[in-house]
This record gives C-alpha cells, sequence and structure tokens, in this order.
C-alpha cells in the first residue's frame, strides 16, 4: 500500500474513451462497448482509486456460491498482468476501477506499451492527452513504455493530438494514423523530429499530407547529419494523393534508410520522383506504385537500380508500363519474390518470358487483366518458376485451359490462382486441383464445385 500513496493521478473512465454504445478503444485484439451514461459529444472524467474492497448491501448479501467465485484475487500478480495483457484499452480502464489491487496492476507499464483507437466519433485529442498525462505519472512530462499508437478513421484526430504523442512520448517506434484526413504536415515534422526512433509510419488517407521532413528547428539544430536523422523504415502514403515529385524528392532525402515504401494511388507522382527516390533509398526491399499512372518504363528502368535489394514490387494499372520496364526489372532484380502487374495491358509473353526465365525464385504473380498474355507466357512460368505459390490470371482473354494444366503439372506447390473471368473449362479445373491438392481456384465456372 506504500506504493499506492505516491499514486495521485487517477483512472480515465471508459467513458473518456468510448461515446455511449460505440466501439472503439483497443490495446491489443479486439474491442468492445462502453456502457458509460455520458451522453452526446465523448468527455473527460477521471476517478480515483477505489477502496480496498466493496461495501454494496447487494455484495454483503451474496451467498457462498457466488464469493467462491471471486477466486481470481488468489492470483499470483504475474498471471494477473497476462491475463489483462489481453484486454483493450478501455477494459483495462474499468478494471482499473474494481479495487486497489487490480488499480495497480491495470497501469503496469508492460500493459501500456501500445494504444490502440478507432472510430469517427471518439474525442481522440483529449483522450491522447488523458491517457498520456496517466502514463506520464511516474516520469513528468515523459511517457517511456509507450512504443505504438495505432489510430484509424479517426476524423477528430487532430494536429493537436499528434503535438501531444510527440511531446510526451520520445520512445514512440510505430505510429498509425490511417484514414486520418484531418491532421497536417506540420504535425508529422513535429513527431518525426521529436520521436527520433520512430520506424513506422503510416499516414495512408491522409490527404494533407504532402511529404516527410524534420521541422527547421531540428533541421538547424541537426545540420552536420541533416537527411539521415529520420530513423522511418516503413512508410506508406497511400492515397496522399497530393504528394507530388518534390515532396518525394524531399522523403527521400531525409528517409534515406527506407526498405518499405508503399505510394498507392498517389497519381501525381511522375518517373523523375523515382529518379529522386532511387538516389538516395538504395535499401528498398517493397514498393509500391500501383495506380500511379504518369510512372512509365523509364521508372523501371530507375526502380532496376536496387537490383538483388528489391523483393517486391506492385505496378498495378500503370498503363504505360510494358514489356521494356518488365526487362529492366527482370535482368537486375533477379530475387523478387512478388510482383503484381495487374491492368498493364501493354505486357505480353515475351516480358512474361523474360521474367520467368531471370526471376526463378517468384512465388506471387499477378497479371490479371492483360489481355495479350496466353498460354505461351504460362508454359514459360510453369517450366521456370516452380517455387510459384499465388497466381491471378483473371480476365485474361487468352488463357485457356491448357495452359492451367502445364502450370499445375510443374507448380506443387501452388495454393491459390485465380482463373475469374476466363474461358477455361471444367476439366482444366479439375486436373489443377488433382496435381494441386492444397490449391484454392477462384473462378465464375458454375460447372465447377
Amino acid at each position: 500500500d506504500s506504493d499506492l500513496s505516491m499514486r495521485t493521478l487517477s483512472t480515465p473512465s471508459p467513458a473518456l474513451i468510448f461515446p455511449p454504445n460505440s466501439p472503439g478503444f483497443q490495446n491489443g485484439r479486439g474491442s468492445s462497448t462502453s456502457s458509460s451514461s455520458v451522453t452526446g459529444e465523448t468527455v473527460a472524467m477521471v476517478h480515483s482509486p477505489p477502496p480496498t474492497r466493496l461495501t454494496h448491501p447487494l455484495i454483503r448479501l451474496a451467498s457462498k456460491h457466488q464469493k467462491e467465485q471471486a477466486n481470481i484475487d488468489r492470483l499470483p500478480d504475474h498471471s494477473m498482468i497476462h491475463i489483462f495483457s489481453f484486454l483493450p484499452t478501455n477494459q483495462l480502464c474499468r478494471c482499473a476501477r474494481v479495487c486497489r489491487r487490480w488499480y495497480n496492476l491495470a497501469w503496469d507499464p508492460r500493459l501500456w506499451r501500445t494504444i490502440r483507437l478507432t472510430g469517427e466519433t471518439i474525442n481522440v485529442d483529449r483522450a491522447l492527452k488523458v491517457l498520456t498525462r496517466r502514463l506520464c505519472q511516474d516520469t513528468p512530462n515523459v511517457c517511456l513504455m509507450l512504443e505504438t499508437v495505432i489510430v484509424s478513421g479517426c476524423r477528430r484526430l487532430t494536429d493537436r493530438g499528434l503535438y501531444t504523442i510527440a511531446q510526451c512520448c520520445p520512445e514512440l517506434r510505430r505510429l498509425e494514423v490511417s484514414g486520418c484526413y484531418n491532421i497536417s504536415n506540420e504535425a508529422v515534422f513535429d513527431v518525426v523530429s521529436l520521436c527520433p526512433n520512430l520506424e513506422h509510419l503510416d499516414v495512408s488517407g491522409c490527404s494533407k499530407v504532402t511529404c516527410i521532413s524534420l521541422t527547421r528547428e531540428a533541421s538547424i539544430k541537426l545540420s552536420p547529419l541533416h537527411g539521415k536523422q529520420i530513423s522511418i523504415r516503413y512508410l506508406d502514403m497511400t492515397d496522399c494523393f497530393v504528394l507530388e515529385d518534390e515532396g518525394l524528392h524531399t522523403i527521400a532525402a531525409h528517409c534515406t534508410q527506407l526498405t518499405h515504401l508503399y505510394l498507392r494511388r498517389c497519381v501525381r507522382i511522375t518517373d523523375e520522383g523515382l529518379r529522386y527516390l532511387m538516389i538516395y533509398c538504395t535499401s528498398i526491399k517493397e514498393l509500391s506504385v500501383s495506380d500511379c499512372r504518369f510512372v512509365s518504363d523509364f521508372g523501371m528502368r530507375e526502380i532496376a537500380k536496387l537490383e538483388s535489394r528489391l523483393r517486391y514490387l506492385s505496378i498495378a494499372h500503370c498503363g504505360r508500363i510494358t514489356d521494356v520496364g518488365i526487362r529492366y526489372i527482370a535482368k537486375y532484380c533477379g530475387k523478387l519474390r512478388y510482383l503484381n502487374a495487374r491492368g498493364c495491358e501493354g505486357i505480353t509473353d515475351h516480358g512474361v518470358e523474360y521474367l520467368a526465365k531471370n526471376c526463378t525464385k517468384l512465388k506471387s504473380l499477378d497479371i490479371g487483366k492483360c489481355p495479350l498474355v496466353s498460354d505461351t507466357g504460362l508454359e514459360f512460368l510453369a517450366l521456370n518458376c516452380f517455387n510459384l505459390k499465388r497466381l491471378s490470371l483473371k480476365s485474361c482473354e487468352s488463357i485457356t485451359g491448357q495452359g492451367l494444366q502445364i502450370v499445375a503439372a510443374n507448380c506443387f506447390d501452388l495454393q491459390m490462382l485465380n482463373v475469374q473471368d476466363c474461358e477455361v473449362s471444367v476439366e482444366a479445373l479439375r486436373f489443377v486441383k488433382r496435381h494441386c491438392k492444397r490449391c484454392i481456384i477462384e473462378h465464375t465456372n458454375p460447372a465447377f464445385f
């Protein structure tokens, strides 16, 4: 109990985190709904640590059988903490109100390395402020245990909430704010400047974010090492459709340690932006430029400079990419494992042949909606890429059952095959099933089941 005397801050109520009848705050697996009677907008409520013993008259009248069900209190602290680790954040707040012992256990630092928050109606800024204040209790103004903050689809998250994270959580390693379209560059700059250990950043769907950079103050202070201060390795900017080549240049110059970069539907990116990227970021293993309609074969020539480091590439619906671009990738990126070229209608059997002969370790390939790919291309795949596990041929008009049979006879490890909207016979599908017993076939042939 001596430790209790030092704990002066009270426990945030679940009502702070959730408005009535809304799913929400998570700290691990699962989610649940607050039963608070607070009406209207989510508000901040705090409660003092509960008394050691509950004195409600109904509890005093409990039967012997009911009392025996409270044997959970006999569990040692480490077992209780392990149980609490499976609870979402709002449930941890509720557990902290049961008794003094649970109050201490629920706020054990090991349970607060991650905060998860989802939902459109949650007052995220207020919740982050109160929670970080409580977590900073033993180390004033600094929350040393929090390493991950995941906020998804919270339209009420603003720059103010990110400022709270930046100022209080210097040990932050992972931040996901996907779909939070009210945050801007300034708040993101503060986070990456004040959280030097940040490695994982997801700002997908944040349309106001146009680049990633240090703040001006941080740039001046760290000028001798400028450009190498941001330790981000994973960056997802999917649907940041305002991002342009200049912003990508800034990102590349500051985030030189990038290994995973996703630029899906960043429609203003061109080959010039990819040229900047390859100058600074030479360690990229996974890259997606899907739906970047201005990326062409010249961009593929730049990407090919990654050589054997590149393992994952998505160029889906980049209509300006042809066999020429595929040849660049196949020639220099021999360790490629995953390629998504769906909707690249300029790719033919010749491009598939070059890819199959040079990227023999390919495990996943999507060439759906490539009408110029036929059974000839499939034959090259079957005879060279024996480790192929996933193959999508959706809407490939020139594919027939003969090509599928060749693939099935050589690629025994095939686990997924998509032939939706392809003219293939039931016999061919059955042949695939016999030779690739673990293969899941996605098809549109009503006669095959």
